[in-house]
């Protein structure tokens, strides 16, 4: 059973939040006829939509967990991932991102390029994933494309091209006008499923011809032929156009930009149509591995069904049948019965079912094919593994995981409680990188960390009703961070003479803060060896860093890990008996305190970028109570009724924030933030937090 891979699409639906994706995956199960009645986000009918399978989702009209599905379009296997909007999820994003070959960036026709558009589109450009936009609500008041266009070319630098133009916008939008064969296009019957086409009306022809003749000249970039056709005036053949527009898309230098509205069940089959002509097939795309037998040396991966397996397990879900294992195959195929290789354990593993899922539903398969996204049950493995045939060594990388900046405490209630919480950790730190826990050995009490208020929210609302573990929460602990600001020399002798060998080490250098180059991998901490005449033995170098590394972990101040150091060793001396490696450790370790203190010691808190979202009446109250939160503004854009403000912020100071600018707008404005950076505390900030470290370990 080999499949045409030139017929399959891997595709994503990412966007800022309330952008429409679900809808429009909802849309698109419709038309491909994976469904045969429409549900909304947010359902009056309380079925809600098919994508969004989780209580929780339903309840709050917002996805939690990105869903895979798969439909055929034109005799092309789409397979779909829809992913959240909100920024607490971005690992859902990021891993989704990992394993497909092109993406939808929906964008919303009032709101335009927002926060969340911007760090989409930088997930696609890490993974280097092609996509093309789709301009979504266009009846809504205030709907501009043409602006959300300019603002793709300008906020993400897409070389943005219009495929279509609207037919009326607003309420009056009745269709769109297909800028390729020059057709106007008009959705009817009940829910848009009938295409009817007409000519270009006449008061539209002008807009459409220049908008063609730039669609021409961008897509001629791509192709020599079609330049020499445009240049001697003579008419160019649509496939021709096509195939263009589809090179520059694949080469990540075009964006094809479609639009229309979901909810109105307008637009969405010539989105379709876009997706399997300009988007990538398995074939077509390059995927490489690192062979871990010959020093991790770059592999391009083949989309041949005859070759040894390679799958990665991109993420991790608990359902009712036990753990199921999302895959991608990459080369190779994989069968009932087959028997793999995990390469980070290199424990063989059988596979016993193999299924295709449709969001929550799934479907037993016999065999998944190369460029497939398929699950597999009852497999012990974490998020980003690689499965390989026996005989193969290669390890896919996994995807980007961002780092939690916020903790809570949290206490079951009962011993009951505590049992079913731990088995809920358990599973939620497997399925979910960025969401971490540990129990902090002072307190002894749970810590969990997340991406943000709502992402911890969830994990607890859903501790309660899947595993009904009563919890207590305690308050949100922000993850700071302690630095350097200045040089400082150490030379440390460490000894401790008992009976029979002692120890002895002495090491000297300086320590001074670290500006990251474009060649560090490990971007907060450089360990530099400047030692001459074997003053410290080779042997015991990296005791040196190790010891270094140890004290690092956890400052003096707060508590918090230590960041942007560069440990110099540049002196030394042993002893032919005592010296080993643990005191090389210690001497290290006691020598990087000592120093630390000598070098300006500071605090970092996270700062976070904050974009706010409000009718303009009530921006200077927003203006205000950004100001208070010790926040500085970085623009404000005014558009008809609506402004937008962005902002950077301490998160710190956004505890609450919500419920503040609900009651402050009316409940009319809405704010997202994500992490920008790290930035120095004011020094009232620092000597507060340090008083309350202090008296928090007095008892200790």
């Amino acid at each position: 059973m080999t499949k045409e891979l030139a017929l399959m699409r891997n595709i994503g639906i990412s966007a800022h939040i309330d952008s429409g994706k679900t809808t429009l995956s909802e849309r698109i199960l419709f038309y491909c006829n994976r469904i045969h009645a429409i549900h909304e986000v947010h359902g009056k009918d309380g079925v809600g939509a098919t994508m969004d399978s989780m209580d929780l989702e339903r309840e709050r009209g917002i996805t939690i967990e990105s869903a895979a599905t798969s439909v055929s379009w034109k005799n092309h296997e789409i397979n779909l991932i829809d992913t959240p909007g909100h920024v607490d999820f971005t690992i859902e994003v990021e891993r989704s991102l990992r394993v497909l070959d092109g993406a939808i960036l929906v964008l919303c026709s009032v709101g335009g390029v927002q926060s969340q558009s911007i760090t989409v589109d930088r997930q696609m450009n890490r993974y280097k994933v092609p996509r093309i936009a789709f301009i979504n609500k266009c009846d809504r008041t205030g709907a501009n494309p043409y602006r959300v266009v300019d603002q793709l070319r300008e906020k993400l630098f897409l070389n943005a091209v219009l495929m279509e133009i609207p037919i009326g916008l607003e309420d009056h939008l009745q269709g769109v006008v297909d800028l390729l064969r020059m057709k106007a296009v008009y959705f009817d019957g009940p829910n848009g499923e009938i295409l009817r086409e007409e000519e270009v009306p006449q008061e539209l022809m002008g807009e459409a011809l220049s908008r063609r003749e730039e669609l021409l000249d961008k897509a001629s970039a791509f192709d020599d032929d079609m330049m020499e056709l445009l240049l001697e005036g003579e008419d160019v053949p649509v496939e021709m156009v096509e195939k263009a527009i589809r090179r520059g898309t694949l080469s990540l230098q075009l964006c094809p930009v479609f639009l229309g509205s979901a909810h109105k069940n307008k637009g969405i089959q010539p989105l379709l149509d876009g997706v399997v002509k300009f988007l990538p097939d398995p074939t077509e795309v390059t995927n490489r591995a690192l062979d871990m037998d010959n020093n991790e040396s770059e592999v391009i991966l083949r989309s041949d069904p005859a070759e040894p397996t390679v799958a990665l397990a991109f993420k991790l879900t608990d359902g009712q049948y036990g753990q199921l294992t999302y895959i991608r195959v990459y080369q190779g195929h994989i069968r009932k019965g087959d028997e793999l290789v995990n390469t980070r354990t290199r424990r063989r593993l059988r596979i016993g079912r193999l299924v295709k899922m449709h969001a929550s539903e799934m479907e037993d398969i016999s065999e998944a094919g190369c460029g497939d996204i398929a699950a597999l049950f009852g497999i012990d493995c974490a998020s980003g593994d690689t499965f390989c045939a026996p005989g193969l060594n290669y390890a896919m990388t996994s995807s980007y995981v961002p780092t939690p900046v916020i903790s809570l405490a949290i206490t079951p209630k009962d011993k009951k409680s505590a049992d079913n919480m731990a088995k809920a950790l358990n599973r939620f730190t497997k399925e979910d990188p960025t969401f971490q826990t540990y129990v902090d050995p002072e307190s002894n009490q749970t810590i969990i960390k997340g991406m943000g208020e709502l992402h911890l929210d969830v994990y607890v609302e859903r501790m309660r009703r899947e595993y009904k573990a009563e919890v207590e929460v305690g308050m949100p602990q922000v993850a700071y961070r302690e630095a350097i600001t200045r040089r400082a020399e150490f030379n440390y002798t460490h000894k401790k003479q008992t009976g029979g060998s002692g120890q002895f080490a002495r090491v000297a250098g300086y320590i001074e803060p670290f500006t990251p180059g474009p060649e560090d991998e490990d971007r907060e901490y450089r360990f530099v060896n400047e030692v001459k005449g074997g003053t410290i033995p080779t042997e015991f170098i990296p005791s040196c860093d190790k010891g270094f590394r140890t004290a690092m972990k956890k400052g003096p101040q707060l508590g918090f890990p230590i960041v942007g150091v560069v440990c110099c060793v540049n002196d030394g001396a042993w002893h032919p008996v005592d010296s080993s490696d643990m005191a090389f450790q210690t001497a290290a370790l006691n020598a990087f305190r000592e120093a630390f203190a000598q070098a300006g010691p500071a605090i970092l808190e996270p700062i976070m970028k904050v974009e706010v979202e409000s009718p303009s009446e009530f921006q200077g109250a927003i203006f205000g109570s950004i100001n208070q939160r010790r926040g500085i503004i970085v623009s404000s854009t005014e558009d008809h009724s609506n402004c937008t403000i962005d902002a950077e912020v301490p998160l710190s100071e956004m505890f609450g924030y919500s419920t503040v600018l609900r009651s402050m707008s009316q409940g009319k404005a809405e704010f997202t933030m994500e992490l920008d950076h790290y930035a120095k505390a004011p020094q009232s900030v620092s000597e507060q937090l340090k008083k309350e470290y202090e008296e928090k370990n007095k008892g200790k």
